[in-house]
């Protein structure tokens, strides 16, 4: 504890550090104050106490700080952004124009950026629209949205648009001038804001059923955060061997170093693709009652409800490394720089050696976020609530973030010459 705050006080005792580090902080303040602030014609009260009873909204508004329970200026969130970066993500697989792109550098970057940007607002736009007719048509919640009419869910719709691209803007310039990655941020500030509300919820609840889950809740919550660290830091290091090199007159000798490979490569991804495919069948039958008997056969706590969700979630897990992580071009690379992998030929059996790696290491990684992502659902069995504040996609995201931007501070305090927070 006294080395982390030797740290912060370190880090602003850098000017230039400093600034970035209040710039963060403000434009996080103006975020939270746009999730407050409600789209016209809301009943507000109504909606905060219909989305905590209904699954799907629970889960995305807790990405959104809270925002979504009210259809605030930002109650989209950031979501829409990171699901329009996936998409351009997987196509850049199937597209080769796109892959081209990538490979020419910021030009490149430029281009998908621009194209990202505005799909993101189709996104919302699709996506606000769709939540409206929803809350519309939904049992019970018709009048959380009084004197609805084509204009006025029109502007609802205008308002959450225009505050998805500002929040766009707002991370997009903490990258620029602030701390660490700032659409990361954002999710990141989303989550933490729920937890103090939604921890209070779990332990009332636990304390009225027995004293003793309490402490058991407090244990396992620890438990967690240590099992998340412990594996978001864990990977898997490749030796490479570089031969030696005449550049000139100068022969440079070989250099020894390693590939290092995540155990969880996917990230958070694989957690957000299953939880809307499983979702999907519930937001059909929002749109259709009579195919409500077979959404309820994919209801939290079931035990096809596991099984499934536990399968797709390992699925897209060796899906999406599959698309980001190129054994092809990384065997190449090394050729191009004479590098080797000792006791592996260069070429195909370089590639195949890789990919057996790769595709190895995604097993436990893969069941590990599977084991996170199932805590909430284990909790509804226990509990019979929704309630929970750590877990699923957002503990990883939170202790994700949180590692990523601590190194980027500690990196620019090493240095000016300073011990950060990670220094032994």
């Amino acid at each position: 504890m006294p080395r982390i705050l030797s740290g912060f006080r370190d880090a602003f005792k850098i000017p230039d550090l400093r600034k970035k580090i209040l710039f963060t902080f403000g434009i996080l303040a103006l975020y939270r104050v746009g999730c407050f602030i409600p789209s016209p014609g809301v009943n507000v009260e109504g909606l905060v106490s219909k989305v905590a009873g209904q699954p799907l909204l629970r889960f995305l508004n807790i990405f959104t700080g809270g925002g979504l329970a009210r259809l605030a200026i930002f109650g989209l969130g950031i979501m829409p952004y990171i699901t329009a970066s996936i998409i351009m993500e997987l196509l850049s697989a199937v597209i080769p124009k796109i892959k081209e792109w990538r490979e020419e550098g910021e030009t490149g970057r430029k281009k998908i950026t621009q194209i990202t940007r505005y799909m993101t607002l189709v996104l919302a736009m699709m996506e606000s629209a769709g939540l409206i007719v929803s809350i519309k048509n939904s049992e019970g919640m018709g009048d959380l949205l009084p004197n609805l009419t084509f204009w006025s869910g029109a502007l609802i719709v205008l308002t959450l648009v225009a505050g998805m691209a500002l929040l766009m803007w707002f991370g997009e310039l903490i990258t620029e001038r602030g701390v660490g990655n700032g659409m990361s941020i954002l999710i990141f500030a989303g989550i933490i804001s729920t937890m103090p509300t939604e921890g209070r919820n779990l332990v009332t609840l636990a304390y009225q059923r027995n004293p003793v889950w309490l402490a058991v809740i407090i244990v396992a919550a620890l438990a967690i955060v240590v099992g998340v660290v412990y594996m978001e830091k864990g990977q898997r290091r490749i030796p490479v061997q570089y031969a030696k090199q005449v550049r000139g007159r100068r022969m440079y000798s070989g250099a020894s170093t390693y590939i290092p490979i995540k155990v969880n490569t996917a990230g958070v991804i694989p957690i957000i693709f299953a939880a809307s495919v499983i979702h999907f069948p519930m937001i059909i039958a929002s749109f259709f009652p009579s195919l409500r008997g077979f959404a309820d056969v994919f209801a939290t706590g079931s035990v096809l409800y596991f099984i499934v969700y536990t399968g797709l979630i390992i699925f897209f897990a060796y899906f999406y490394t599959a698309i980001v992580f190129d054994p092809f071009e990384l065997a190449d690379n090394l050729k191009k720089y004479g590098g080797f992998i000792p006791g592996i030929r260069p070429g195909m059996p370089t590639v195949n050696y890789v990919a057996r790696v790769v595709n190895r290491i995604n097993l436990p990684g893969s069941i590990y976020i599977a084991v996170i992502a199932l805590i909430p659902a284990i909790f509804f069995v226990q509990f019979g609530t929704q309630e929970v504040p750590i877990g699923g996609a957002a503990v990883i995201i939170i202790v994700g973030v949180a590692l990523e931007t601590m190194t980027q501070i500690e990196a620019q305090m090493q240095m000016r010459h300073y011990e950060g927070f990670l220094s032994r």
